[in-house]
């Protein structure tokens, strides 16, 4: 038995944008997914999702197949659980060789499916590194990384950037540029993030800015405009001017909710936020519902963000310098 756990993460900027070469800065934070492997020689894979922020549940099969389990529960989760771990275990097979090899598979996470914080990148590293331990092989940090982003590029149909796995196998903050990777400094942030327990559809979004970057000139320009913001943050990150990393932020979101990604629930809690005197706040991740990121030491932006309607939790986020841990 192995176990495995990595976090999730909030984007300060650059998402959507990311997936066209334009830089993003995402930094890990202290919700983790923890990941059980146990190796099974009959080639099948069981997993037994404890928490997906849904009701838990267990499937067993052959193995990758396009047909579904009869189990009660919503299509997203059942993607979740089969479509990231079919193509997590794939890596695993790769790297060592082992090809017919099947594992029971536990997952418990404290991070919201599809709200924007990381959840599958967070299953697929925990799951990698779990599941390549289990068979005697420990990989780089590095190439885990890059194993965990080759899972989710297949699952997303090649809409899938660097940045959400790399930040989750390495921790800390990071600057993700195509295939350009580095952890960067950071200082404390305080980081406030409020949820409208929903989720968008990380695929239909994507598409969503395809569509509308290819129609339209000017939404190509938003998306370059995105990056520009990101390069401006990131310096500013770095003086550690967090009343100006916040105003960034909200052009962020300007820009965000242009391209469509925005919601209601999600503009509430943004503007919740500035009113109560945060630094800055967006969205953060694919948008459509889920969470937004708010920069605020001190108690304002929680307890508005606690009586604004659509808001059902707010809570804060340390920065989590550790990527994976190896817990067993």
């Amino acid at each position: 038995m192995t176990l495995s756990s990595a976090p999730g993460k909030v984007y300060l900027f650059g998402e959507h944008a990311v997936v066209y070469g334009e830089p993003a800065v995402p930094c890990a934070i202290e919700l983790r997914a923890r990941v059980e492997a146990n190796r099974r020689d009959d080639g099948k894979l069981r997993v037994h999702a404890e928490d997906l922020t849904l009701d838990g549940f267990t499937v067993e099969y052959g193995g990758r197949t396009d047909e579904r389990p009869d189990v009660d529960v919503s299509e997203s989760l059942v993607s979740a659980a089969m479509g990231y771990v079919d193509e997590a275990i794939e890596q695993v097979r790769d790297v060592t060789g082992e090809d017919d090899v099947g594992f029971d598979v536990t997952i418990e996470s404290d991070i919201p499916l599809g709200a924007g914080l990381g959840s599958s990148a967070a299953v697929v590293v925990a799951a990698i590194d779990a599941a390549t331990r289990e068979l005697g092989v420990t990989l780089e940090v590095d190439e885990l990384a890059e194993r965990a982003y080759r899972t989710e590029y297949e699952v997303q149909d090649g809409q899938a950037s660097r940045a959400d796995t790399f930040c989750s196998a390495t921790g800390g903050a990071v600057r993700v540029e195509g295939d350009d990777c580095r952890s960067i400094d950071a200082p404390d942030l305080p980081i406030v993030i409020g949820f409208d327990g929903g989720a968008g559809d990380t695929g239909k979004l994507v598409a969503g800015v395809r569509d509308v970057r290819e129609e339209y000139g000017f939404a190509a320009d938003t998306v370059e405009a995105i990056g520009d913001v990101v390069r401006t943050g990131e310096d500013v990150l770095a003086e550690g001017d967090l009343e100006e990393l916040g105003r960034l932020m909200d052009f962020n979101h300007g820009l965000l909710s242009a391209l469509g990604v925005s919601s209601r629930s999600l503009d509430a809690m943004v503007w919740a936020a500035r009113d109560a005197g945060a630094y800055g706040a967006k969205l953060t991740g694919a948008g459509g519902g889920g969470c937004i990121v708010a920069l605020d030491p001190t108690s304002e932006t929680e307890t508005a963000l606690s009586f604004t309607p659509g808001c059902e939790d707010t809570f804060r986020a340390e920065l989590a310098e550790e990527g994976v841990k190896r817990l067993a």
